[in-house]
């Protein structure tokens, strides 16, 4: 069986959200029990000059919910960053999948050869679809995935690779 443009783009972000909620579940638990205030968390940062956990959770769905959207063909939902708990992050997150669950095998299969241009703060960058996918969105998506996962690990929160999994 040939891997589609679909069955290569949105089941994969879709997974890895749910893990990325999964993982935010364990850390707001986490801090919880350990009695100190989940909001610690929140604003951690692995370097002072990198952004903090809720920053990293914003860009990986903004990577999602773009990188289908363009794909497809369709306008990208604008979503405010304004989350500031465990709670928002996971409505984010949810949001996030549900608009992936519109998106239709049919609208991104044959987005190969998509012309799509973006704009990453002073550059403007040109792809075609398969290209865009493969080396913008999931390097950029899974770069602020596991840096979110590696904020918490490195502040305690007990996970695992089969978290990171979604296992």
């Amino acid at each position: 069986m040939t891997i589609t443009m679909y069955s290569a783009s949105i089941p994969v972000l879709k997974n890895n959200l749910h893990s990325l909620a999964g993982v935010l579940k364990k850390a707001e638990a986490h801090a919880t029990g350990a009695g100190y205030e989940s909001g610690a968390l929140l604003g951690s940062r692995l370097f002072p000059d990198m952004f903090d956990l809720t920053r990293q959770v914003q860009i990986a769905t903004d990577q999602a919910k773009g990188g289908a959207a363009r794909l497809a063909g369709v306008d990208v939902p604008k979503y405010e960053d304004n989350e500031t708990t465990f709670a928002e992050l996971d409505a984010r997150i949810s949001k996030t999948i549900q608009f992936l669950e519109t998106i239709r095998p049919d609208q991104v299969d044959g987005s190969e050869g998509r012309d799509i241009v973006i704009q990453a703060g002073p550059m403007k960058l040109e792809f075609k679809g398969q290209i865009y996918l493969t080396t913008w969105v999931f390097p950029n998506f899974f770069f602020h995935v596991t840096t979110a996962y590696n904020i918490l690990r490195h502040n305690g929160v007990p996970l695992s690779k089969r978290d990171f999994l979604g296992m």
